[in-house]
């Protein structure tokens, strides 16, 4: 296991490396991230503006930033591991590179989400928390030792939780070689798990719990904080989610490993 750690540690250090070679660039795809993810913000701030619209449903303004900030946070640890999910079938499976990854000694999943690491995600990371603690001040939440520890516990799992569910949407891309895959209309999906989930009509509330779990990447956990009733089970049931999901991406994974043929380059 610390072999493995140390391996996986070095695929960081060299990407990290490769990046402050031009650290300006570096620097500036960081910012972009930041002010992308900040724009999402105004959204919400505009359309809830405080005069004609107060809340959504029951949820207020910043309730729902609230929810916001814990979903980026989780949606930048996911695409701090995730660039080579998004491009996998074109390079990794019609061009071949698939190829030198089964003949390492090591797990062949990690070698794809580890071999390069979305740096720039960093600045969400940063606005995320931003988002958080601001709204939190606003709604007169306190944090004690346990809700920082469930702060970094959800987020994590919210991160994993993402992961596998795009793990899982990649593994097809053995099965169906397709350039593009099936990754930008679930990501647009997920972009749901920033709102709180009872506003949505039964059919995407169900999805968003069940078929795309993304409502524990951002909503439940949030409910923590938030002091609202009747989300308890699904609120800590995050890490649990975050487990099972893991273990069906990677039945999903090796099944797609299992099926795959070198296209011979």
């Amino acid at each position: 296991m610390l072999r493995l750690f140390k391996i996986y540690t070095l695929y960081f250090a060299q990407s990290l490396k490769t990046r402050l070679a031009y650290a300006v660039d570096f620097l500036a795809l960081m910012f972009a991230s930041m002010i992308i993810t900040a724009s999402g913000i105004l959204f919400v701030v505009f359309l809830i503006d405080g005069k004609n619209v107060t809340s959504i449903g029951s949820w207020s303004r910043d309730e729902i930033l609230f929810i916001y900030g814990i979903s980026t946070i989780a949606t930048a640890l996911f695409s701090f591991v995730s660039s080579n999910l998004y491009q996998f079938g074109e390079r990794w499976i019609i061009q071949g590179e698939f190829d030198r990854v089964l003949v390492r000694p090591l797990n062949s999943l990690c070698q794809v989400l580890f071999e390069s690491f979305n740096l720039e995600s960093i600045g969400s990371l940063v606005v995320g928390f931003g988002i958080v603690f601001f709204s939190a001040g606003r709604l007169d939440i306190s944090f004690s030792l346990l809700d920082y520890i469930w702060l970094i516990l959800s987020t994590i799992s919210g991160g994993v939780i993402i992961t596998s569910v795009f793990v899982i949407v990649t593994s097809f891309s053995f099965h169906f070689e397709d350039r593009v895959g099936l990754s930008p209309p679930v990501f647009n999906m997920m972009m749901f798990s920033r709102y709180p989930l009872p506003i949505f009509n039964k059919g995407v509330q169900f999805l968003l719990m069940w078929i795309l779990p993304f409502a524990f990447a951002g909503f439940f956990p949030s409910t923590h904080f938030l002091n609202r009733n009747g989300f308890e089970l699904y609120c800590y049931a995050t890490p649990v989610m975050a487990v099972i999901l893991t273990f069906i991406a990677n039945l999903f994974w090796n099944f797609g490993v299992s099926r795959y043929s070198s296209v011979g380059n």
